[in-house]
């Protein structure tokens, strides 16, 4: 599986041309309360570098539900996670309160938040916050992603071009 393909593929559900990396899955998952949660909830797993993450860190019996919009994604995180204490759920993080139990004690986020239309990211975070239990905690990241701009036009050639000035005063 490759997310670079998935984003070629897909830009818009996949969100990153690579895997967050492990440094990244760290920072995430540290000090949100993995040890002791019931139940967690991350949003875009992608190839599962926040799932090893999270993993990593819950106690065992935790309720791990990875949701997952990308079908390619989530049929291989569930290949990859047969066996383990991880429900891999293909669908839309808009759906999350009809597809998790209440309350949640972690939300961990993946998605691509800046490439989200402003009433999807809206309806995810309410989603959160339905979910969320009163002391649970939300983490998430953003990719500030540029603008593409199309390349410059070719300049004008010598014989052609004036030169240009600008008078102070």
């Amino acid at each position: 599986m490759s997310i670079l393909t998935e984003f070629l593929r897909h830009p818009l559900l996949t969100g990153a041309i690579a895997p967050s990396s492990p440094a990244l899955a760290r920072m995430m998952t540290e000090g949100i309360g993995l040890e002791q949660a019931r139940t967690v909830v991350e949003l875009g797993p992608g190839t599962g570098a926040f799932t090893d993450a999270i993993l990593r860190r819950a106690a065992p019996g935790t309720r791990i539900i990875a949701i997952e919009i990308n079908g390619h994604l989530a049929a291989s995180l569930a290949d990859r996670y047969r066996g383990e204490p991880v429900d891999v759920v293909h669908a839309s993080a808009t759906h999350l309160a009809n597809l998790v139990d209440h309350p949640v004690d972690a939300v961990v986020s993946g998605l691509p938040w800046t490439v989200m239309p402003e009433p999807v990211r809206q309806r995810i975070l309410d989603a959160v916050t339905a979910v969320l239990a009163p002391t649970g905690a939300f983490t998430t990241f953003a990719y500030a992603h540029a603008t593409w701009t199309p390349p410059a036009s070719s300049p004008p050639s010598s014989a052609s071009a004036s030169p240009s000035r600008e008078r102070a005063g």
